[in-house]
């Protein structure tokens, strides 16, 4: 198979979908490996580096597009990406469909058959290839968030960890998956005042257990969410429902509530954000303000840095990468129920369904897809 990895052109992406490290054990698997001029820069690899691993260079992202029979990348295909797109292509990368409807028009017109990293499963119920950039992000979000509570940013102008006499930052972390549990754990390192809340009283118990009052947990009741809200300093937003978009569990009216110069961190944003009053930003523009409180929505965090995201995600992508491109798509997914949940579009239809819920649009189901 021919497997193409084009540059990344979002606004501040970095990160390249294949590393030279993968495209060596692909080539080494008896396929072909087309990269994108410059596409591995960001991330710390040259061209020299592909090369030397066996791919081939094209000058342009239409060369990459145009030959390739599996495009791997890691956000979503832009605009200009999605019109290079043709049925028969495999995309596989970050999707986020659920708050995309414009995407996900295109993708359906296009006819490709597109996997989404976010909605790939595995034995235990977790997301394998969600969880290197939630990991990512979550350590992220608290340096972002000490950024954005500094004055000059338009913050409340507190130190996370204080100093003696003066109390640390408090931090409410909403959601105690992967991305909770390493913003709070990197808070708590930071020295601020840190509560975890979370519906699962089995992981509050496993976050008690594992981490021993490093921060505390509470139940994601309203009321509670609330009462906490109203009290932070900053607050990270780390809920998700796979695939699907993340619930608002901050409203436009409880912001009136917080302390001026408070600062939500929504992680959520890829799936639309979990405030009410989020709206993506990028690195190069990353904090707004709405009624006294600072937000950062950037859509891509691990984007900041590059070299770490992009070697992380690879060790996780490479063994899919490898079955999709020895075996095709079918049969790949067919020997691999948490493969197949990955699929999203294929021949012009949606095949997901918390997708289809959330853009109303009527579903294949993946094992039909499979017949098609």
């Amino acid at each position: 198979m021919l497997i193409g990895c084009p540059k990344e052109v979002k606004a501040q992406e970095y990160r390249v979908g294949l590393t030279p490290a993968a495209a060596q054990e692909a080539v080494a698997h008896g396929h072909e490996v087309v990269v994108e001029s410059g596409a591995g820069a960001g991330a710390g690899f040259s061209d020299a580096d592909y090369e030397a691993a066996g791919a081939q260079l094209a000058a342009t992202a239409e060369d990459v597009f145009a030959d390739a029979e599996m495009i791997v990348k890691v956000k979503e295909p832009q605009a200009a990406e999605r019109a290079l797109l043709r049925e028969g292509q495999i995309l596989f990368t970050y999707l986020h469909l659920a708050p995309d409807p414009e995407q996900t028009k295109d993708l359906l017109e296009s006819g490709v058959t597109a996997i989404a990293y976010e909605t790939v499963t595995d034995r235990n119920g977790a997301l394998p290839l969600l969880a290197p950039m939630s990991e990512v992000a979550g350590k992220l979000a608290p340096q972002v968030g000490a950024w954005a509570l500094q004055k000059a940013n338009g913050g409340r102008g507190v130190l996370m960890g204080g100093v003696p006499g003066v109390g640390p930052a408090e931090v409410v972390v909403i959601g105690g998956g992967v991305v909770g549990t390493q913003a709070a754990r990197v808070a708590a390192g930071m020295g601020a005042q840190v509560t975890v809340l979370d519906r699962s009283l089995p992981r509050l118990r496993y976050l008690d257990d594992a981490f021993r009052g490093e921060f505390s947990t509470r139940y994601a009741s309203a009321a509670t969410t609330a009462e906490l809200v109203a009290r932070a300093d900053m607050v990270v937003g780390a809920v998700l429902i796979p695939g699907a978009a993340a619930p608002k569990l901050v409203s436009r009216a409880e912001l009136s509530g917080m302390k001026p110069g408070a600062v939500l961190v929504d992680v959520a944003i890829d799936q639309g954000g979990c405030f009410e009053t989020s709206k993506a930003t990028t690195h190069d523009d990353p904090i707004y303000e709405i009624d006294g409180v600072v937000h950062y929505c950037v859509a891509n965090m691990p984007g900041a840095v590059p070299r770490t995201s992009t070697i992380a995600l690879g060790n996780a992508t490479l063994p899919f990468v490898i079955a999709l491109a020895d075996h095709g798509w079918k049969e790949a997914c067919a020997a691999d129920e948490h493969l197949l949940a990955g699929l999203n579009t294929h021949a012009g239809r949606l095949t997901n369904y918390a997708v289809g819920r959330a853009l109303g649009i009527d579903v294949l189901s993946p094992s039909l897809a499979l017949k098609h």
